[in-house]
């Protein structure tokens, strides 16, 4: 998390497909041909002239059968140290008999934001459900095709699908996450916040969609104005058509197109149009039932503890320096302009908290160096609702003070 990007991208924030390290591996031309660019070097508009002239209303998000809005409760604290763009967070303490708020701390809890690598804590959800259902094995191996590669490093031909899991929450490999949210299916994702009743969720699309959406390669998006709302078997008919489109790409020409359309005109709202999506309160509504209701079996619970607990978070929480924190569950995202860190953790007295922040439009294009900031306002967050938690002095100085006590003594 904390290694600095290559010299290129440190004003870029952009995904590196480190396979081109290998070069010629990939040199064959994509399956089909490039769509014309409207510009020199820049992608076609994400939304073509076609189709209607104005999209459809968005459905109502606290309509029956929806979650509906974060209950009222306590304003946030400001973030101790500056932080732009759009801001969300949402912390709460959680009953785990009813997963509704005891206490709770908020900012903009309703607000729609991009997931970005965060949204694989549901494709984990997901496996392990199909692997209670008895339709997938640990053991199931993989290869790597162009189709499947997404950007960044990928794993090996034959990695098992246990091994792929953890690639998706330690290292947020991205190969690793679509093999894993096709193998399982893309409604089987979505279903994840659907039965929910997370109407404001959207988490259908493998993380090469997205991209190949955004650098202007999906038809289907550029021929329609009904994905944004496009809800049910509407929107899996689209999804499965987008991700149709992503297949057809090598992961190289993907991040040509993509580094093309960052460096042409790139806008927040594209990233609404094209990513996964969800509300700092609806994914905390997520997290809690995943951990605290998941309705899985002993094996595949120990699969999700084992697993969930690689993902980033714990060490930068200060209930962990309190040696507070007996169980961890989380994962961090990040995107050109874009970060989020969710996750769940357990205290050593049986408290349950959930915690979701969101930032999209950073002033930042590369956002990894705003982690600190981040969780020092989800740490602010968390003192409010659990009360302060004090990090455990160091060995060493601890000695320090105990010696220096003893010295101090008449």
């Amino acid at each position: 998390m904390a290694v600095s990007p290559p010299p290129g991208l440190r004003n870029k924030g952009r995904y590196v497909l480190l396979a081109l390290l290998a070069a010629g591996v990939w040199a064959c031309r994509p399956t089909s041909p490039a769509p014309q660019s409207t510009a020199r070097g820049a992608p076609a508009a994400l939304v073509a002239s076609a189709g209607p002239s104005a999209p459809p209303p968005a459905p109502d998000p606290n309509r029956q059968g929806c979650l509906g809005d974060a209950p009222t409760v306590t304003a946030a604290p400001p973030p101790p140290q500056p932080l732009s763009g759009e801001l969300g967070l949402w912390v709460a303490e959680v009953d785990p008999a009813t997963l509704r708020p005891l206490r709770a701390v908020a900012q903009n809890p309703d607000r729609v934001f991009p997931l970005a690598s965060t949204y694989k804590q549901a494709v984990l959800w997901a496996v392990l459900r199909q692997f209670d259902a008895g339709t997938l094995s640990p053991n199931e191996r993989f290869k790597i095709t162009r189709e499947n590669q997404s950007l960044g490093a990928y794993p090996f031909d034959n990695t098992s699908l246990k091994d792929l899991s953890v690639r998706m929450i330690r290292n947020s490999d991205n190969t690793a996450t679509d093999i894993l949210h096709r193998r399982v299916g893309l409604k089987a994702v979505q279903n994840v916040a659907d039965e929910l009743g997370l109407c404001r969720t959207r988490l259908i699309l493998p993380t090469k969609d997205w991209w190949a959406a955004q650098a202007g390669l999906s038809d289907t998006l550029k021929g329609t104005h009904r994905w944004d709302t496009a809800t049910g078997e509407e929107r899996v008919k689209l999804a499965e058509a987008i991700d149709a489109d992503a297949q057809r790409y090598r992961p190289d020409y993907v991040q040509r197109r993509l580094d093309a359309y960052f460096d042409a005109d790139a806008k927040p709202e594209d990233d609404l149009h094209v990513h996964n999506l969800s509300t700092p309160y609806e994914f905390a509504a997520l997290l809690a039932h995943e951990y605290l209701r998941p309705r899985l079996s002993p094996q595949a619970l120990r699969w999700q503890r084992e697993v969930a607990a690689m993902g980033f978070g714990r060490s930068a929480l200060r209930a962990t320096a309190a040696d507070n924190v007996t169980l961890f569950g989380g994962k961090g995202g990040n995107g050109w302009r874009i970060l989020t860190y969710t996750g769940y953790f357990k205290t050593k007295d049986g408290r349950n908290v959930v915690y979701a922040f969101m930032q999209h439009g950073a002033d930042q294009t590369y956002t990894m160096p705003n982690t600190r900031r981040a969780f020092a306002w989800i740490n602010a967050a968390v003192d409010e609702v659990l009360g302060q938690q004090v990090p455990k002095p160091h060995p060493l100085e601890e000695k320090d003070e105990k010696a220096a006590a003893g010295k101090a003594r008449p």
